[in-house]
Order: C-alpha cells, then sequence, then structure tokens
C-alpha cells in the first residue's frame, strides 16, 4: 500500500486547490519568525536605550560635580571677575559656571537639553548671601545642580522624555 500525501488534492477531492493549501503549515515559520523577531528587536533596542539612559546619568552626574569644581577653584582668593569662562584666577559668574558644564561636549548628549542651575553659595552655616559672585568667600559652599531631558524611544512602545538630575556641591577650601 502507498501512503497518500494529504496536503495535495486528490483527483477528484470535493476541495479547490487553494483551500487544501491553506490547511498546510508551509508559511508558518515564516510568522512565527516575524513574530519573535519583532519581540527579540524591541527587547534588544529598549537595552540598548536603558545603557544610553544610564551613560546619560553618569554624564550629568560628573558635569554637576565638574562645574562645582569649577566654581569652588575660581573662589576667595581672586579679586577679579572672570572675562570668559575659561580664563583662570578670577572670580566665575553664574553665566560662566552654566557655558562651561554646556561646553564639556560628551558624545550623544544634546546641549540644548541640558539646564544648568548654580545656587548661590551657602556658608557651612547655612545662612545664605547674594548675588554668587559676593559668596566666594573660604568655607562657602558651592551648589551646581544639572538636568537633562533624556527622550526615551523604542520601537512599538510610545516614547517619553525623562527629566534625570544630579546635584553636587563642595566647599571653598582657599
Amino acid at each position: 500500500m502507498i501512503p497518500q500525501n494529504t496536503s495535495r488534492p486528490r483527483f477528484g477531492s470535493p476541495l479547490p486547490a487553494w483551500k487544501c493549501r491553506l490547511r498546510g503549515e508551509s508559511g508558518g515559520t515564516l510568522v512565527e519568525t516575524a513574530l519573535s523577531m519583532t519581540l527579540l528587536l524591541t527587547l534588544l533596542f529598549g537595552i540598548i536605550e536603558v545603557g544610553l539612559m544610564l551613560y546619560s546619568y553618569h554624564f550629568i552626574s560628573n558635569a554637576a560635580r565638574e562645574g562645582t569644581r569649577y566654581a569652588i577653584v575660581r573662589g576667595s582668593s581672586w579679586t577679579t571677575a572672570c572675562g570668559a569662562y575659561t580664563s583662570s584666577g578670577c572670580t566665575a559668574s553664574t553665566t560662566q559656571i552654566q557655558q562651561y558644564v554646556l561646553n564639556l561636549g560628551f558624545p550623544g548628549i544634546d546641549p540644548a537639553k541640558l539646564t544648568v542651575t548654580p545656587t548661590s553659595s551657602l556658608t557651612v552655616g547655612g545662612t545664605s548671601c547674594t548675588p554668587f559672585t559676593s559668596c566666594n568667600a573660604a568655607s562657602n559652599v558651592v551648589q551646581v545642580k544639572v538636568t537633562y531631558n533624556f527622550p526615551f524611544s523604542v520601537p512599538f512602545v510610545p516614547s517619553r522624555t525623562i527629566s534625570m538630575s544630579s546635584t553636587s556641591q563642595m566647599v571653598i577650601s582657599q
């Protein structure tokens, strides 16, 4: 006895040929692969995006620390105001601290989405002094807050903006 192939229409079959093909499993692998790859690639791009988000947070943390260091180095021992943010041997202003942080230039970070907020120096005792340039005495605390709006975008997932911020403070020692 010869086994018959049930996926092909037999002579005299009451079903048309196209209906017999619909009952077969040919093409099922293609559909399963498409669904699996969509899920796998969405997961892969999500992991990459989370890595970029962690990189961005590390940058804003470092930028806040660098901005604070820039401010305390240009502290109490200088008597003149800085001409540009790259000047040394002078007292830094709020604008110069902001320019310094915005010009750090890490790859992948859009400076237009960065916000730098140097706060008026506080004395160690907690009293505040204003304006920022008059607070450059030794033992005053300088605080810089950096905020970054990270665009989180993964295929098939609604895009959103995640706001990240980091604050650093240091004491002017000299």
